[in-house]
């Protein structure tokens, strides 16, 4: 049981750190996105406009 459990640790420890280092990279590129500027300044600016 121990080794079952010790290597399953190891499986998620490993594999789970590029999981989530995959997702940041995604996350990351989609807000630094050439095509995304124009609507990340719009939200920039909406606490700032009197409508």
């Amino acid at each position: 049981m121990n080794e079952t459990y010790r290597a399953f640790a190891e499986f998620a420890q490993t594999w789970g750190l590029l999981y989530f280092v995959g997702i940041f990279l995604c996350v990351l590129a989609y807000a630094l996105s050439p095509k995304r500027r124009g609507e990340f300044d719009a939200a920039a600016r909406m606490p700032l406009s009197d409508d």
